[in-house]
């Protein structure tokens, strides 16, 4: 992480949200810069005499950024303030009056039942085939982050019983159920075809090797899948987070319970898994105007 040269009450701050909350790297990264970048903008101004006047004029300096990224400004400044008034550093929170226009949430994107069919049924003629189909299928299956997926490590995988234990954001551990298919393609990828793939003098933990023999990488899977939705015509901007959204919206449509759904997520909040709930209506509505004799456009 770079070094900034931050006040002492914001250095106070960004600890907390590594040593106490324990976030991850990158958001504690993303908190320090935006904070460096207030102070900088604040020059000589101490922080306990900031007003609504001088926030407003710095997310007007911020004008060309999108409005997500200045609403994100705002929210660490806002949550910046309302830690130092737990501390005790001060009373008063500039941000207080100050109400940011409502971003309009996007819907996530998601495969259809016929796309994950396609994308999932590829040709298996290498050990490298094998490795990405246990790792599509146990994606699909679980909706865990790629992140996740990526640290697997034997000891997180009980094929007996169908579970699998994964680390979340915050260090938070959860425990998944997955399906046959996922435990009938991880047991021929560790059992037969992982060890085709393991390299001479190296010997790693992690689950998904890559052809090096040293654990897979985000930027690898992303270029895997690309490839094969490529292979699969499917023309949609695939990422691997594209099959966790998949995974929570073909739950929510065949009736299972949101808060099921949160929990193999490992969403700390309802609200969070809550925008499936619109992705979902919006899938049925599509299904309808398709299919409904009177919807059909002449």
């Amino acid at each position: 992480m770079k070094d900034y040269i931050l006040k002492e009450p914001i250095k106070k701050y960004i600890d907390s949200l590594h040593y106490e909350r324990k976030l991850s790297v990158n958001t504690v990264k993303s908190y320090e810069e935006n904070l460096y970048l207030f102070q900088e903008f604040l020059k000589n101004k101490e922080l306990f005499n900031v007003t609504k006047e001088d926030i407003l004029a710095f997310l007007k300096k911020e004008n060309d950024k999108a409005a997500t990224t200045k609403a994100h400004y705002f929210t660490v400044i806002q949550n910046f303030y309302l830690f130092c008034i737990d501390e005790g550093l001060t009373n008063e929170n500039p941000c207080e009056t100050i109400h940011m226009p409502k971003i309009p949430q996007k819907l996530p994107k998601y495969l259809t039942y016929e796309e994950v069919d396609r994308l999932l049924n590829m040709p298996l003629l290498t050990p490298y085939d094998y490795r990405t189909k246990a790792m599509l299928e146990l994606l699909y299956a679980t909706g865990m982050r790629v992140s996740e997926l990526l640290s697997l490590r034997f000891t997180n995988v009980d094929l007996e019983n169908y579970l699998i234990r994964v680390e979340g954001k915050g260090s938070k551990e959860r425990v998944i159920p997955f399906n046959e298919t996922s435990k009938e393609y991880l047991e021929k990828y560790l059992h037969t075809y992982r060890p085709l793939l393991i390299k001479k003098g190296k010997n790693y933990d992690e689950l998904f090797l890559n052809n090096r023999g040293t654990p897979l990488t985000r930027q690898g899977l992303c270029k895997l899948l690309k490839n094969l939705c490529q292979k699969a015509s499917i023309t949609k901007n695939v990422s691997p987070h594209v099959l966790r959204h998949s995974f929570a919206t073909h739950l929510l449509d065949a009736g299972a319970d949101l808060r099921v759904i949160q929990e193999f997520l490992g969403h700390e909040n309802i609200s969070t898994t809550q925008i499936y709930t619109h992705v979902s209506k919006e899938h049925v509505k599509k299904e309808y105007d398709s299919s409904h004799p009177r919807s059909k456009k002449e």
